[in-house]
């Protein structure tokens, strides 16, 4: 074969499973590499702390803080002053806001209800420009953060 020439797949994948066989779980219940059916339900990415409830609830506490850290830190209530649908807003610079639409805000929201009564979809717009604007004022009249002062939630 030169150099320019393209390897013939169907070869390779033919040597392959020559080499290797179709299925690992056609290897011998003793080599290294086999699966034990009865193991798969037993193993786990993260311990259950079972045998230990004091670390189990201290786990369980901290993935709670956690996941309330991740999902709402430094996120602040904005009322829309047009349609006073109620959204949480964090602002992470001057090109960037990050907005929590509930379904009640989405629904109570007018701009997104004329894009539904003509057919379309509230999910494809942008963003509603009466909450832009309703946001900006809220950073003027110093509600919100222009800058969020929030922790990152990052792991550290």
């Amino acid at each position: 074969m030169t150099s320019e020439q393209a390897p013939d797949v169907d070869q390779i994948a033919r040597s392959m499973l020559m080499l290797h066989g179709v299925h690992d779980d056609e290897l011998p219940h003793d080599h290294p590499h086999a699966r034990d059916d009865n193991d798969v339900a037993t193993w786990s990415k993260a311990p259950d702390f079972a045998n230990d409830p004091r670390r189990a609830a201290a786990v369980h506490e901290a993935t709670r803080r956690d996941r309330e850290r991740y999902l709402t830190a430094g996120l602040a209530d904005v009322d829309c002053r047009f349609c006073h649908a109620s959204v949480k807003v964090k602002k992470l610079g001057a090109p960037h806001t990050a907005v929590q639409w509930s379904t009640e805000s989405q629904q109570r929201c007018a701009f997104f209800t004329e894009i539904r009564a003509a057919g379309g979809s509230s999910a494809r717009a942008r963003s509603c420009p009466k909450l832009s604007d309703s946001i900006s004022h809220a950073v003027a009249e110093g509600c919100l953060e222009e800058y969020s002062s929030a922790p990152a939630p990052g792991d550290g």
